[in-house]
């Protein structure tokens, strides 16, 4: 193998090898792999912030695809976009299934890295393959000093491409109700802090505080190390699974408000653990309530009353 790559010359060598062994790419990435990547092969790299953020600055060549696109209704932002809608959205960008993609959000903390986590999901869940989150997002590209572009984007040749979601990662209402009823034996667990799980405080857009019966809480922002909290730690991740009984094998879904947080555990859990079993009920639990399902440690009048007197909720 190496007598042929010096035969043929490293760019041409770079030109035949699979674009994740040149760079390294997927599920995590870093500034230098994405420049190898762009420089190997054609690579998308969606910058899902705002409009205003990307014009300010932006990795040369990045794709405007705001978090808003892949996100549901005011009333339930969970819910997931409906496969039609979605294959708009995507001919738009530029993106098919035979290109790698990269998603770049802010990168300011944890909360700020579900929506990069909830954007890949959904691009999993649509048929791309070659996909990785740029840890550390725009502030870590920034920091590498690397190239930063301004203004508005340049325009994209839309796709053909048509989705149909792979159901592999998804958990449906139907799916959660019959781990509720105890016919199916997976795992609820919910990505939000303890006071969501325990009812004291709930998500403006759920009717209802509280949580999924059975479930037990592993907050979302757990897998960051403390001296750089907008990094996601692959190392941890696999030593806080190990310590919390997440193993090969698990049937896990990964629940939060409205699928945000959801997707932080589901990607550490899926993609860096390397848990096959893991889904994510993307409407989580504004959906959930919304549609008046049993829940559990929903508070009493008294104290469902008091929690809105001071604030709670």
């Amino acid at each position: 193998m190496f007598g042929m790559f010096k035969k043929l010359g490293l760019a041409a060598a770079l030109a035949m090898a699979p674009l994740a062994a040149i760079a390294g790419l997927g599920p995590l990435t870093d500034p230098d792999a994405v420049t190898q990547a762009q420089s190997a092969q054609e690579v998308i790299i969606l910058d899902i912030r705002t409009g205003a953020a990307y014009e300010t600055g932006h990795i040369p060549g990045a794709v405007p695809a705001p978090y808003g696109l892949f996100r549901g209704p005011a009333e339930n932002p969970g819910e997931l976009v409906a496969e039609d809608k979605m294959t708009e959205v995507l001919r738009r960008l530029g993106v098919s299934e035979d290109r790698p993609v990269v998603v770049v959000h802010q990168g300011s903390d944890q909360t700020d890295f579900g929506a990069a986590a909830r954007v890949y999901w959904t691009l999993k869940s649509s048929g791309i393959k070659d996909l990785a989150i740029l840890n550390g997002g725009m502030n870590a590209w920034e920091q590498a000093g690397k190239p930063v572009a301004k203004g508005a984007a340049e325009a994209v040749t839309p796709s053909t491409i048509t989705v149909t979601y792979d159901p592999t990662w998804m958990a449906t209402r139907e799916d959660v109700q019959a781990i509720v009823d105890g016919k199916d034996s997976a795992e609820l667990i919910d990505a939000r802090p303890e006071a969501f799980w325990k009812g004291e405080t709930k998500h403006a857009a759920a009717s209802r505080p509280g949580t999924l019966p059975q479930s037990r809480y592993f907050t979302h922002d757990r897998w960051f190390g403390q001296s750089e909290p907008a990094l996601i730690k692959p190392d941890l991740i696999r030593e806080l699974a190990a310590q919390n009984g997440f193993k090969p094998g698990d049937r896990l879904v990964s629940f939060c408000n409205t699928g945000h947080w959801a997707a932080t555990n589901w990607f550490a859990l899926s993609e860096v653990a390397g848990i096959e079993g893991v889904r994510m009920y993307p409407e989580s639990m504004v959906g959930w309530s919304n549609a008046g399902n049993e829940m559990a440690n929903v508070p009493g009048l008294f104290q469902n009353l008091l929690n809105k007197i001071t604030g709670k909720y």
